[in-house]
């Protein structure tokens, strides 16, 4: 489908906060599909920005007045290396499709290759787009998603079709991964698959002084992924310092897999959900609760990286609430011994009544060594603030605050924060944390100097005049 816009609003499906109207919007299907859009759009000389799943918060996908790639359709299973563990798919497809495509060609015995990370919270993402976010999961002694990227497809502004890897076009591979798609259009990714395992959850209560020891011998007894999620009532002096702690440990190949007694459905999903803009004390317990049950129950390691995400539950709440309102994240991330401080710092900054937390987690992530717009710097702990946010000018106000404010926190403690969850950071914070920013907005000049691929976050960034060096 090509059309007009004519008017059409899009809006990113998770804070809602980054409404848009592209002047064009092309669905291409297939390669030569996918060429024809490009040539159209080089020859209108319109910007063009890359959408696939739209669960991005910052803008990056789209370009208000520009062109819209749309990349949903284009979205096959290309090839399958049963050897290697390779997969080559189309940019489009999302995570659950290539989740159903591989389990449809597993073994009787649920045994074969699968993924080993994506993206948590949700599941309907593109893969082109967790490429050119840099994603990552829950894996304990994972780096990002550049460490599963073999190879990718890359449709430069100039039509020029490149494949990219580690060894051809080397500085290509590290800048488009995790590039917010400014460099052109991913056009296939083959991924590096995992081989399916047996996990366990095990899950206990812990303080955040014991945390980073906790996720140390996680790792050293082997469990594969687990994280902290922390109470979020500014009200409770646990506010941020005790959470539920669970890890996911490996199991022999003959271990049995019951189905899990308690799952997280649909309805308990709202009710916790509304629990956390309401009664935050009553929504932390009764999660704690859900989890503590769950200990001992047994997950494939590819199944248990899926979950349950209402799309548009928020108009439900807006409802209850008298406001028209959403979550945003923010992530920082910080050397694990500074996490009680950064912590407490950060509880300095809530507390006041400035800020809603729905919900908060933190993370283990193995320094990325590979991209140039590395946000993993470092081993870090990565700890998620996921906001509820007003949706007028002075709750946009308190978030653009707030979300500064614990980038500092971070910043000060030798830390970093990732870079295009919103839009809020100011020049001063993009340069400290992104030193490396200069180089990737001169590698941007070189081969696309019309600004071809553009984005709404793009333009921000540029008027911060990061690139003049001015705050």
């Amino acid at each position: 489908m090509n059309a007009r816009s004519e008017g059409l609003l899009v809006n990113d499906r998770h804070s809602a906060l980054n409404a848009s109207c592209p002047a064009w919007v092309e669905c291409p299907a297939g390669p030569v599909a996918l060429r024809r859009s490009l040539a159209r759009f080089r020859r209108s000389g319109m910007t063009v920005s890359v959408a696939g799943g739209r669960h991005a918060m910052g803008g990056q996908q789209f370009c208000d007045g520009g062109g819209l790639l749309d990349m949903t359709r284009h979205a096959r299973v290309l090839d399958h290396d049963s050897q290697r563990g390779l997969i080559e798919v189309e940019a489009g497809i999302r995570w659950p499709a290539l989740h159903q495509w591989l389990t449809m060609r597993r073994r009787g015995d649920g045994q074969g290759w699968c993924i080993r990370q994506k993206q948590s919270g949700a599941d309907d993402f593109t893969l082109g787009g967790s490429l050119s976010a840099n994603a990552h999961g829950r894996g304990l002694d994972f780096a990002p998603l550049v460490q599963d990227i073999e190879a990718f497809r890359l449709i430069l502004p100039d039509g020029t079709s490149v494949d990219v890897d580690r060894s051809r076009y080397p500085g290509l591979f590290a800048a488009a991964i995790g590039g917010y798609g400014l460099l052109g259009v991913v056009d296939t990714v083959t991924l590096r698959l995992a081989r399916r395992c047996k996990l366990e959850r095990r899950v206990r209560l812990l303080d955040v002084d014991l945390v980073p020891a906790a996720f140390e011998a996680e790792v050293a007894s082997g469990s594969l992924y687990g994280d902290f999620q922390f109470s979020i009532d500014p009200s409770d002096e646990t506010f941020l310092r005790h959470g539920v702690f669970a890890c996911y440990r490996p199991l022999p190949d003959e271990a049995l897999m019951p189905e899990p007694a308690v799952a997280l459905n649909d309805a308990l999903w709202r009710e916790l959900m509304r629990l956390a803009h309401v009664d935050k004390r009553e929504a932390f317990r009764r999660y704690c609760a859900f989890y503590e049950r769950t200990d001992g129950q047994r997950y494939a390691s590819d199944d248990h990286q899926f979950g349950i995400y209402p799309d548009g539950y928020h108009a439900e709440l807006d409802r209850a609430l008298g406001h028209c309102g959403s979550e945003m994240i923010t992530e920082l991330y910080v050397p694990a011994p500074a996490l009680p401080l950064f912590l407490s710092r950060a509880a300095d900054v809530l507390r006041p009544g400035r800020a809603d937390v729905i919900y908060g987690t933190v993370r283990r992530i193995r320094a990325d060594r590979e991209t140039l717009l590395a946000w993993a710097r470092e081993d870090f702990l990565c700890v998620v603030f996921n906001l509820h946010v007003r949706h007028d000018p002075a709750g946009i106000a308190v978030a653009r605050d707030v979300f500064r404010s614990l980038i500092d926190e971070a910043l000060d403690l030798g830390g970093s924060y990732y870079l295009t969850y919103h839009g809020y950071a100011s020049a001063t914070q993009v340069r400290r944390a992104y030193p490396q920013m200069e180089r990737f907005l001169a590698l941007k000049r070189e081969i696309d100097p019309r600004r071809q691929f553009c984005s709404d976050w793009f333009r921000r960034l540029s008027a911060t005049r990061v690139e003049t060096g001015e705050p």
